[in-house]
């Protein structure tokens, strides 16, 4: 094996030669530590050396390896199959933020801007916890926070627990994961951490943007964006459009556009991206205990360009192309973010007190050209919009050791995330082409039909979650622990969504009705867009609202949970971990009122359940190195509340538009695995699995024609199968025997590979019904989901591998990762149609990371360089019969190139 592995680490030993040792500092480093010693057996050689440090992790129930054995490998050690990334693990990567580093995870991949999937299944089945504490997502459209909002440099550790034990949640699809912040640092520290990246699809190269405000960059909006005193007016009287007088409408039509949010602008060249970083540390000791402080902040400037091609198709042979259009995207991203964390240790007893705050600002801004329904005629569409996403988390965690053999866990936590969306704002032009009047002219009419429109929402979000849980860990015999523990969550989200039409109104005897313009508008109509609907140059126009009967809705989701488990050493070679939760949940979603008239809307949901969902996993050690696992469980899948609310919300990156569907149901899941480890060395080790998961009402999405749009929706398939294997290697070769080299005295060759196979089949037989809001009657499943289809965001197959060089002595690490997920379901075709469904092509990645440990005038300096995604993968989502393709999204993804150095005081 060692011939091919020398020619792979040509590149790398390129690379480690261009940076001389004597410049490589010495503090910071692995070293090679001894073998493990076999599970069940906690002896000195288990426990990780000073340079090693096993990694810091906290989680409901307090250990998660058995009873008495806390220094053990966590992997090896813990009673649920587990995958843990250490602050080491999450460096080598060098991933600015925690979701690309859980990309490299066996089973795991990242699906577009931080949503973590777990064995290929949707975002619904992953569990995202902080501290042991769930969290709010700040994004409407998912359940769980995107993971690339936490930088990694205010993460301890992250654990990945993929079989169900009843001390977490049981909203337990595919996996846990769970971060842990720091508690009380090991040395004093101060650090400051600064780079800049070049993008090869933006940086230098034309982009489009708006002004917005002077504070922008800042991810702040300076007051440009508050809601015009109009607007406030009218939004608070309850009136609707139709209810206003003419020139009450038309001022409130002339406030809602101007100079700042409605005019499209070039630049000529877009900046490089921007980070930089401080975060500090120190302790002191009191009395018998340590008193720790950590604080952190960061800040991120990121650009980047999409030039998309965005194709639609109603035609159940997709024949036709309802819509045709190239669109440019650039986006302005903006992510500022602060942590804040006290710890108290003495003994064995443990106080954190985290508290944290993300914000995370998009600036979008989209120009794009095309054609609809094949005709002659060109469309210019323009768009601009501000996304803003915060989260304000805190939470208070106590780890006691009561006794030697009896130990108590509290938690309690209040989180509250939001998201702003002012003033979005959207255009249409037409160029007939035709060769008189105005045919080579783009021109807006504001007629409302088929030919220019105008539009601007205003949408907001705000979920606050309280939670709380107390367990109790006691040790009935040496090799017996028993864990009780009591859970409680309660979530409520407000949704409100208001948009509004521009039309023409030149018959004042018709109040609140929109008409084409006459002759002697049409030179207007070649206005840009502030202008066009500026009061002060054009006062024959007026706003509609969409005939939405209830723009805002209630969520509220509250759970109480009880669980009982335990922890038995049968013998010194077969434990049990067995136990069983009861989890009691009300769900409910209601319309607002918002009128004066009253609600409308009929979309209200009103879930009430209870389960009682077992779990158990035997592992047997067959080897003093290898052990064999088998898990068994049952978990749930909640509808997330975005699914469930009857309001429409456009995804800027998809290029879609969703709506919700309040008749979804809780889905069921049946898990089973069965898998080998083999721990040869200390962290090293190979691992074969194989899983299956019965789901019972599994949700998925499906695209739909509302009114005039194409929208996707939610319902419930009937059921569905997903079964798989997972392959992983870790192993070092030491490379000082490679050559007589000085050089290689201290190296050696990383090399991890993970492999996931998996399979899912939908099973929607031909009586088979859904529900689905608005439908007359049951709906039949087979109208919107195919039997054998696979579960939306399944790929088949994963695939990490890095190959790295390191040294053992010195900050030296050299790391080529490649990543690969076959094509996966997005969405399904139009329902009732016998379109085919919508697949992405992730295909394959790959990066470099190149970390250095250098000396400049007597400090130390750690560099980082990064090249991401060097083979020029592009992004490509399409729908295809095999006679016709239609290409739903597909653009240059480019490669990135990063430069950070960071020092440590």
């Amino acid at each position: 094996m060692a011939t091919p592995l020398r020619f792979a680490s040509l590149l790398l030993l390129s690379t480690a030669l261009t940076a001389p040792a004597a410049f490589a500092q010495t503090n910071g480093a692995e070293s090679e530590a001894p073998d493990a010693a076999a599970p069940g057996d906690a002896t000195a050689g288990d426990a990780p050396t000073d340079e090693e440090q096993a990694p810091e992790i906290s989680v409901p129930g307090g250990d998660i390896v058995v009873v008495g054995r806390r220094g053990a490998n966590v992997q090896r050690a813990s009673a649920a199959v587990v995958s843990v990334l250490s602050t080491a693990d999450i460096a080598r990567t060098g991933e600015g933020n925690i979701a690309g580093a859980l990309g490299r995870v066996t089973g795991l991949s990242v699906v577009g801007n931080g949503f973590v999937y777990v064995r290929g299944l949707g975002d619904r089945y992953s569990l995202a916890l902080l501290n042991g504490s769930p969290l709010p997502s700040p994004e409407p459209l998912k359940r769980v926070v995107p993971l690339d909002l936490f930088p990694t440099n205010i993460v301890s550790s992250s654990l990945v627990q993929k079989s169900y034990s009843p001390n977490f949640p049981g909203e337990f699809g595919g996996g846990v994961i769970n971060l842990t912040t720091s508690a009380v640092p090991k040395d004093d520290f101060l650090t400051i951490s600064t780079g800049g990246g070049y993008h090869s699809e933006t940086t230098g190269i034309q982009g489009y943007s708006y002004f917005g405000s002077s504070t922008d960059w800042t991810g702040f909006d300076n007051g440009s964006r508050n809601t015009p005193s109009p607007l406030a007016s009218f939004l608070s009287s309850g009136k609707r459009v139709l209810e206003l007088t003419n020139a009450e409408n038309r001022a409130l039509a002339g406030s809602l556009v101007t100079s700042r949010n409605g005019l499209v602008q070039r630049l000529s060249m877009v900046q490089p991206n921007f980070s930089a970083s401080v975060s500090g540390g120190a302790s002191i000791d009191v009395g018998d205990a340590v008193l720790g402080l950590i604080a952190t902040a960061g800040y991120t400037n990121r650009w980047t360009n999409r030039d998309a091609i965005q194709q639609r198709s109603v035609n159940s042979d997709l024949s036709q192309l309802d819509s045709d259009f190239e669109r440019v995207t650039t986006d302005n991203r903006i992510v500022v973010n602060g942590l804040v964390g006290v710890g108290l240790e003495w003994g064995d007893n443990k106080i954190r007190w985290t508290s944290l705050y993300i914000r995370d600002t998009l600036k979008n801004t989209r120009l794009g050209i095309g054609q609809k329904r094949e005709e002659q005629s060109d469309y210019n569409q323009q768009d601009t919009a501000w996304y803003e996403r915060q989260l304000i988390d805190t939470q208070l965690v106590g780890e006691y050791k009561l006794t030697p053999d009896l130990s108590l866990d509290l938690r309690a936590s209040y989180a509250n995330s939001q998201r702003e969306a002012p003033a979005e704002f959207s255009a249409e032009y037409i160029r007939s082409n035709e060769t008189t009047g105005y045919g080579p002219h783009f021109i807006n009419r504001l007629d409302g039909g088929t030919t220019s429109d105008a539009r601007i929402r205003y949408s907001d979000l705000e979920e606050t979650l309280w939670s709380g849980g107390a367990d109790v860990t006691y040790k009935l015999m040496p090799d017996l622990g028993v864990s009780v523990g009591y859970a409680y969550t309660r979530t409520t989200r407000l949704s409100s969504r208001r948009e509004f039409r521009f039309r023409f109104q030149v018959n004042p005897a018709t109040p609140g009705l929109g008409q084409a313009s006459p002759s002697q508008y049409e030179g207007i109509g070649l206005l840009r867009p502030d202008l066009l609907l500026a009061p002060n140059i054009v006062e024959d126009f007026i706003i509609l609202e969409d005939l939405d009967p209830n723009p805002t809705f209630r969520a509220k989701l509250r759970t109480h949970a009880g669980y009982g488990k335990f922890n038995w050493q049968v013998t010194p070679e077969v434990m049990i971990d067995a136990g069983v939760r009861y989890e009691k949940a009300t769900q409910s979603v209601v319309p607002v009122q918002v009128f004066n008239t009253g609600n409308t809307s009929t979309a209200i949901t009103s879930l009430k359940n209870s389960y009682w969902l077992p779990a158990a996993t035997i592992t047997w050690q067959v080897q003093p190195e290898m052990q064999l696992r088998v898990n068994a469980s049952k978990t749930i899948a909640r509808p997330q509340f975005r699914e469930l609310i009857f309001q429409q919300y456009f995804d800027p990156d998809t290029n879609r538009l969703y709506r919700g569907n309040s008749l979804l149901t809780d889905s069921e899941l049946i898990n089973g695995e069965i898998r080998y480890e083999w721990y040869f060395a200390r962290d090293q080790r190979l691992s074969v699995a194989g899983f299956y998961k019965k789901i019972d009402r599994p949700i998925e999405s499906y695209i739909t024609v509302f009114g005039s749009d194409i929208v996707t929706s939610f319902a419930n398939a009937p059921s569905a199968d997903l079964y798989g294997a997972e392959f992983e290697v870790q192993k070092y070769f030491d490379m000082a025997n490679w050559s007589d080299a000085a050089l290689f005295s201290t190296r050696r060759l990383v090399t991890i590979a993970n492999y996931t196979y998996t399979k899912s089949k939908l099973k929607v037989g031909a009586s088979d019904t859904t529900g689905v809001f608005g439908a007359s009657g049951a709906a039949l499943a087979s109208d919107y989901f195919k039997d054998g289809a696979s579960l939306t965001g399944q790929s088949d197959h994963l695939i990490n591998f890095q190959l790295g060089m390191e040294d053992t002595d010195k900050l030296s690490q050299q790391t080529l990762i490649l990543s690969y997920a076959s094509k996966r379901v997005t969405s399904r075709g139009l329902n009732n149609s016998g379109q085919p469904d919508i697949f992405e092509y992730p295909g394959f990645n790959l990066d470099f990371v190149w970390r250095q440990g250098v000396t400049v005038a007597g400090r130390d300096l750690d560099l980082k360089f990064e090249a991401r995604n060097i083979t020029y993968n592009k992004y490509k989502e399409t729908q295809s019969n095999g006679t016709n393709t239609i290409i739903y999204n597909q653009y240059d993804r480019g490669t990135t190139f990063n430069i950070s150095v960071s020092t440590t005081f």
